[in-house]
């Protein structure tokens, strides 16, 4: 996977075999990404590289990441809850999610149309985060760990696969999830079982 942010618009974020080939995702947006990483800099945020994907954070905290699919490009709100959408433009990650959290283009020319409406956003996200808001914790049926939570808030394509899992399926995860509480082993466990989520399997199938 990539480290250096650069690559990322140039070859791709490294995690197939269709990094740095004309086949990557990345590769039929990059004019729309390319504008994205404009504006998220214009209004000062911070570039990071997280996930193998632009992350872009404010006040050390994570605000939005860009991610690209064959389908789409999307930008994805870190604390999605506390985003008011004032415009409907926010789509969830996946059927399950609780809030969504995500703007969809599928159009490079997308982004310069809705840069007001984006523009709007980051800046309500911004102030959440210089301001240290936090959405309250809900009470799911599923104790999700905040590892996984933070992983999907930053990898959209984690999140609409664990949300098309069935709620056995989920629970497996939280489960093998939960029997550590270190966070380090955590999100190396996340790592490892995030190939068998985007195939819809449960974290006991083979």
């Amino acid at each position: 996977m990539i480290t250096d942010i650069d690559d990322y618009f140039t070859k791709g974020c490294g995690r197939c075999d269709r990094f740095d080939t004309p086949d990557c995702s990345t590769r039929f947006w990059v004019a729309g990404l390319n504008d994205l990483r404009r504006i998220c800099r214009d209004m000062g945020l911070i570039e990071t590289v997280k996930w193998a994907h632009p992350c872009y954070m404010a006040a050390d905290r994570n605000v939005v990441m860009i991610g690209a699919f064959l389908s789409n490009f999307v930008l994805t709100f870190f604390n999605p809850a506390l985003m008011t959408d004032p415009d409907g433009v926010l789509e969830p990650a996946g059927p399950n999610a609780q809030h969504p959290s995500l703007i969809r283009f599928t159009d490079v020319d997308e982004v310069a149309k809705r840069e007001v409406t984006i523009r709007a956003y980051l800046a309500e996200a911004i102030g959440y985060a210089k301001a240290g808001i936090l959405p309250e914790k809900t009470v799911s049926e599923i104790e999700i760990p905040d590892e996984l939570t933070e992983a999907m808030d930053g990898d959209p394509e984690l999140a609409e696969a664990f949300n098309a899992l069935t709620p056995g399926r989920q629970k497996s995860y939280a489960f093998a999830l939960n029997s550590t509480a270190n966070p380090s082993t955590r999100f190396a466990r996340i790592a490892r079982f995030r190939d068998k989520i985007i195939a819809g399997k449960g974290a006991l199938d083979r």
